[in-house]
Parts: C-alpha cells; sequence; structure tokens
C-alpha cells in the first residue's frame, strides 16, 4: 500500500510516499481503507524524533492517529462490523496510509451526515477538548477560559463548555474573533496586557483555563486562575508539575467519538476544516499545522 511515512526523523521534507507492507486484521481487529486522516501537532513531533511511549519498531514510520474510512477486512470474534461498514476512529499510529488496522473498540459508525474530511480529523479536536475540560471540572456557572480557541481542540473545548453551561472566554487573533462569538465564546486577543483584559470581560473572576498555546497564555492563566488544579495545559507538558497545573487525563473512546459524530451530523456541533491536502503532499500539511495558530483542522485525504 501507499502511505505517506519517514525513514529518518527531522523536518516535514523527510515525509515521503512510500510503499510499505499492507497490514492484515488480527483476532479483535478490523482494517480500515483510509479515506481522511487528521494531521496533529502530535504527528509533527514524531516525524521530529519523538517516540510516543509504547511505540517500538524500526523505520520507516508512519504518522497519524485519527482517521475514517470504510471497513474492508474483520479479524476474528469481531461483530457488529463487516466489510463495507463507514467509520471513522483512532490509532497511535499509522494512519497516513491506504490502510489502517486497529481494534474494533477503536472504531464508531460513521453518521451519514458526517462528511468523510470531518470525521478524519475529528477525534483529536472533540476527544482532547472532552477529557481537558473534565480535567478542570468545568460545567454550569463557571467561567472558563480557553487558549488557541479557534484551533480544532479549541473550537470543540468552546463548544463543549457552552454545553456545559459554562461562559467561555477565548484566546485568538483579531481575524478570528467573529468565528469565535458565532461559537458563543467572547473573544480577546493575544499579546501583552492578556490578563487585564481577561479582567475587564470577567469581572467575577475566571474559575477555570484550558492552555492550548503555552508561553503567555499559560501565564495569563496563572495569574487569573486562583486554583491551579482547575488549569490544565495541552501543550508545556514539561512545565506542568513545577508550575502545580494539570495535564489531560484519561484514554480515547469510541463511545465519545460516537457522542460527538451524531452531535455534528444532527447541526449541533460545528467543526471547521482549514485545509485538505492530498497524501502526496503530507509534508506540506505538516508546514502548515506547524506554522500555528490557524483556525480549525487540517486534513490529508487519501483517494
Amino acid at each position: 500500500m501507499k502511505a505517506a511515512a519517514f525513514a529518518s526523523f527531522g523536518g516535514p521534507e523527510v515525509l515521503q510516499v512510500m510503499e510499505v507492507a499492507t497490514p492484515q486484521a488480527g483476532p479483535g481487529q478490523v482494517r480500515v481503507r483510509v479515506r481522511a486522516a487528521g494531521v496533529q501537532p502530535y504527528d509533527a513531533a514524531v516525524r521530529a524524533g519523538w517516540t510516543p511511549p509504547g511505540v517500538t519498531g524500526d523505520l520507516p514510520r508512519i504518522p497519524g492517529n485519527e482517521f475514517a474510512g470504510v471497513v474492508d477486512q474483520v479479524g476474528e470474534g469481531v461483530t457488529g462490523l463487516a466489510p463495507g461498514s463507514e467509520v471513522l476512529g483512532f490509532s497511535q499510529l499509522g494512519c497516513y496510509a491506504e490502510y489502517v488496522v486497529v481494534g474494533a473498540d477503536q472504531v464508531t459508525a460513521k453518521p451519514a451526515g458526517l462528511p468523510w474530511e470531518v470525521a478524519g480529523g475529528l477525534t483529536a479536536g472533540v476527544q482532547t477538548a472532552e477529557l481537558a475540560l473534565d480535567t478542570v471540572g468545568a460545567g454550569e456557572g463557571d467561567t472558563v477560559l480557553i487558549h488557541a480557541a479557534a484551533g480544532s481542540v479549541g473550537t470543540a473545548a468552546v463548544q463543549i463548555a457552552r454545553m456545559r453551561g459554562a461562559t467561555v472566554i477565548g484566546t485568538a487573533r483579531p481575524d478570528n474573533h467573529a468565528y469565535l462569538r458565532d461559537l458563543g465564546a467572547v473573544p480577546v486577543a493575544y499579546g501583552e496586557g492578556l490578563a487585564d483584559r481577561v479582567r475587564v470581560l470577567a469581572p467575577g473572576g475566571v474559575d477555570a483555563a484550558i492552555d492550548g498555546a503555552g508561553g503567555e497564555a499559560l501565564q495569563a492563566s496563572l495569574e487569573l486562575v486562583k486554583d491551579r488544579d482547575r488549569i490544565v495545559t495541552l501543550v508545556e507538558h514539561g512545565r506542568a508539575p513545577e508550575l502545580g497545573v494539570r495535564t489531560t487525563r484519561g484514554e480515547r473512546t469510541a463511545e465519545r467519538l460516537g457522542r460527538f459524530a451524531e452531535l455534528y451530523a444532527r447541526g449541533r456541533l460545528t467543526f471547521h476544516l482549514r485545509g485538505t491536502y492530498p497524501l502526496e503532499r503530507a509534508a506540506d500539511a505538516h508546514r502548515e499545522i506547524e506554522a500555528r495558530h490557524g483556525r480549525g483542522k487540517i486534513v490529508i485525504t487519501i483517494d
């Protein structure tokens, strides 16, 4: 099969389309013919040299940990799925490819009203967002500060927090402020004086913060949120212990993914696509994800 993979660590240019062995579904697994795969900073870190916990094996390595496609092979013991089932799901690696093999518990049915490109990139945004909001206990009556609120995780976090009855203040560049208002957030610009601008918008204080930007955004969260147990950083994992803030806890699940897929299909969730790239341009997709601060999700499509 064809896959976008790398034989050495480095910049986006190391991602190349290669011919690799087609995986086979074992007991409890399904093989999916991939139609779309989401692109994340996680993938760029893997390409640059980071090895996720539990990953072993030699190079070349195929990045990508979220996908949508059609089941074409079912392993022994799998029930409820058959060749031809349209699904979306998640994996640790291996999704920038024509085929991916995962456990049957790592996929959920794709609703008819969910486009392939959105389905392929849905997992990271909605699952990370809900796990982060659960970590800080965000709910009814809270004021939640969400940094990088126009990105894929931020977009989901704003909407989920609003569904829970929270007031949301979202940081973003000025050209994304109208977008955040449409999602239900009160927008605020990055830069010097951020904490003071948030205080004006939240005279009653900020109860919790989701940091998807790091740096000055995390510093503003430390100034604004009294209880550091209610601050979660998605980017500054190395500093979290010394600062006394949290990182996300919990596992991705097919149940959660299916729930948000249905919300999208029913028009109750917005998920913006920033851009799509064919498999042959995976390196360009990584260049765009590493530019940061873009609105919405980047997805690789596979014919």
